[in-house]
């Protein structure tokens, strides 16, 4: 099978929950620079979530829980900023994972998966 990019995988995600009783969305960040009148430099201006906030999110239709998914590649390890993000979700029981595939995805959200894939790095820094 060959190896797919996390923005192939992430692509086939949104299809495949969308057509399955889930709104979903992709994340977007961006950085602006913010210059003075003579075109100087004064700041970048970040856009998007917080550090480590998964790819996508959305809510199962039939029952409203909210759900995230942090999209990797087959060997894609997820950032300490991400951790802190699963150690948050994880207090609270809220639905979320490392998805490598669609299967992955489906089994996170129809099996209301708290955490799936994040054991390996839980504590400790990947």
């Amino acid at each position: 099978m060959p190896k797919h990019d996390e923005h192939y995988i992430q692509n086939q995600i949104l299809v495949a929950l969308s057509a399955n009783g889930c709104d979903i969305y992709r994340i977007n960040v961006g950085k602006v620079p913010i210059r003075d009148n003579t075109g100087k430099l004064i700041r970048i201006f970040r856009a998007g979530p917080p550090n480590g906030h998964p790819d996508l999110y959305g809510f199962i239709q039939k029952t409203h829980e909210i759900f995230y998914i942090e999209v990797k590649d087959e060997t894609g390890k997820p950032r300490p900023d991400q951790i802190r993000f699963h150690e948050h979700l994880q207090k609270y029981g809220i639905i979320h994972g490392i998805a490598r595939s669609v299967d992955d995805a489906r089994m996170i959200v129809e099996g209301a998966l708290v955490g799936y894939g994040f054991d390996d790095y839980e504590g400790g820094i990947a």
